[in-house]
């Protein structure tokens, strides 16, 4: 594979649907201008509205050609996740890709609109209902694929407790929380690509966008971001650069379903995107199979494969 991969080596995208997550900002803002820049009917799925249509200008003044539509969605809400999905399949009788980007990092504890932990709720909830309400819109397409965008943070104070999934019983850690999300997104993608095999040609593949100066952080504790505002010229990389991989996962022909891309730099925090490894955890077949049935009960959503 390409190990100099750039933006100018996505593909066309002409007559391909692309649905952003989180998408008005950061590496989902990116991630949706290059695919619309590359001729996708792009849609910003996004939480707040003005700031999808401010989004949506942006894109539309660098890119003149560009198809891009706004389409309300809040992962905080199992009923703003059917909403949406509800209106994105009558308006789209195919999707092709499907990037669950959208997140939230080290927040303080609180909960979703249905009593979900806020980032486990968001980051992975959310996300694992929203493709299992659009999904039959992709089986039928040739090469269509549903890209989650985890983090290196997987491999560090990272566990999913199957029996403490909501940080009900334990002391409340943002760290942990978030490190229990990202790994969440991982065992998803597997247990996805694995229902999927033999199905179609429809993939399930994950990205991260190693240390991206984004506004991500700003839940992070103070020390995190004053480290954060000194070694952004040698660690971080731009938003740009951090949409990366998860453009790679999205359009390279190469790509196989369950592959993992991040930067290639050190500790994978900045680079060029190639195909990574993942933890030792995240490819824990039962425990796959165990948070998706958690998930379907608690979600409601049950997925075509």
């Amino acid at each position: 594979m390409n190990d100099k991969w750039t933006a100018s080596d996505v593909p066309g995208q002409s007559g391909r649907v692309a649905v952003v997550t989180g998408s008005n900002t950061g590496i989902g803002f990116d991630t949706a201008q290059v695919l619309a820049a590359h001729g996708a009917t792009v849609v910003l799925a996004v939480r707040s509205t003005d700031k999808g249509h401010q989004a949506a200008a942006r894109i539309a003044a660098a890119v003149p050609q560009a198809d891009v539509t706004v389409q309300p969605l809040d992962l905080t809400s199992l009923d703003s996740v059917r909403a949406a999905a509800d209106t994105l399949r009558a308006t789209y009788p195919t999707i092709d890709l499907l990037i669950n980007n959208a997140g939230v990092m080290y927040t303080p504890k609180s909960t979703t609109r249905d009593g979900f932990e806020l980032q486990f709720g968001t980051n992975h909830l959310g996300h694992f209902a929203l493709t299992g309400l659009l999904l039959e819109r992709m089986l039928p397409v040739a090469g269509s694929r549903v890209v989650t965008v985890s983090s290196i943070v997987h491999r560090v104070q990272a566990d999913v407790d199957l029996e403490d999934l909501q940080w009900e019983r334990r002391t409340y850690s943002r760290g942990g929380a978030y490190g229990q999300s990202k790994l969440a997104n991982l065992l998803f993608t597997y247990e996805l690509q694995r229902r999927l095999a033999g199905k179609g040609s429809t993939i399930a593949v994950a990205a991260h966008p190693g240390i991206a100066d984004t506004d991500l952080m700003r839940n992070s504790p103070l020390p995190v971001r004053a480290l954060a505002a000194v070694i952004r010229p040698w660690l971080l990389q731009t938003a740009e650069r951090g949409a990366l991989p998860t453009l790679r996962a999205a359009t390279d022909p190469g790509v196989q379903g369950g592959e993992f891309y991040g930067p290639d730099g050190f500790l994978e925090g900045r680079g060029r995107p190639v195909r990574v490894k993942s933890s030792k955890k995240s490819h824990d077949a039962n425990l796959q199979h165990r948070l998706w049935e958690e998930s379907e009960q608690v979600t409601g959503v049950s997925f075509p494969v």
